[in-house]
């Protein structure tokens, strides 16, 4: 059967069993809520995959699911650039989440990693529009912060990046962010332990050390603080690789 004959045969079982697509107007503003980095407009216009709307690309209905999810991701992952994503941070991003596509095993695993990815990307873009707004001093910092958090970060280096005196650029930095610098530095090494710890199998030690705390049982506090479990009950909960 060539490709002309197959599209009217398709055509033909939809008209007959009802079978529609997704709108594309509503796909578009879907994908764009998320450009927009506006979390609870992407949660609004969500639809989940196992709905009738959805295009069947397998026979075997979790591949399909695995299908739809990784189409869904290459499609953010571009309109998440066009805003304004690093291209490296949004490939990366994708790549970790196609990765954790393949080792799901049931129908609910892709189900909740296809609300995981909407949700981190729309809050990505979210602090993307919110940064874009700081002054430059204050974007530099955030950058820095960004690209360092295995290594030793401190005040005085990034009032020398930024050539401001450490007392002013903690104050602009605290005001801006609404965060002192330490507790932002601890923040995103949270957020980045629990991808680790969820999309990875390093020891909580090794995560540690990477991270740059001090002792593991000084993690161990930070990371329950943050987030309410230890990383080894975080990992226990959110693995996306367990069997």
């Amino acid at each position: 059967m060539n490709i002309e004959k197959k599209l009217s045969h398709i055509e033909f079982l939809n008209r007959e069993y009802n079978v529609s697509h997704l709108s594309y107007e509503r796909e578009m503003a879907f994908f764009q809520s998320i450009k927009d980095g506006d979390p609870a407009e992407a949660k609004r216009l969500f639809k989940p995959f196992n709905c009738e709307e959805m295009g069947k690309l397998s026979d075997d209905s979790l591949r399909n699911l695995k299908y739809h999810l990784i189409i869904t991701i290459a499609f953010i992952t571009r309109y998440c650039i066009e805003g304004g994503m690093a291209m490296e941070a949004a490939y990366n991003l994708s790549d970790i989440y196609i990765q954790s596509i393949d080792k799901c095993r049931t129908e609910d695993e892709i189900n909740l990693l296809h609300r995981e990815v909407v949700d981190d990307y729309a809050q990505r873009m979210s602090i993307i529009r919110k940064k874009n707004r700081y002054p430059k001093s204050v974007t530099l910092c955030l950058d820095y912060i960004y690209d360092n958090l295995h290594t030793k970060i401190s005040l005085e280096k990034l009032a020398e990046i930024t050539k401001l005196s450490p007392a002013y650029l903690s104050k602009l930095f605290h005001k801006e962010v609404g965060l002192t610098v330490s507790e932002y530095i601890t923040k995103k090494r949270i957020e980045a332990a629990g991808n680790m710890l969820k999309f990875s199998e390093y020891s909580c030690l090794d995560i540690s050390e990477y991270l740059c705390f001090s002792l593991e049982s000084h993690f161990i506090q930070v990371f329950k603080k943050h987030t309410g479990y230890t990383p080894k009950a975080y990992r226990e909960k959110f693995f996306r690789t367990r069997r």
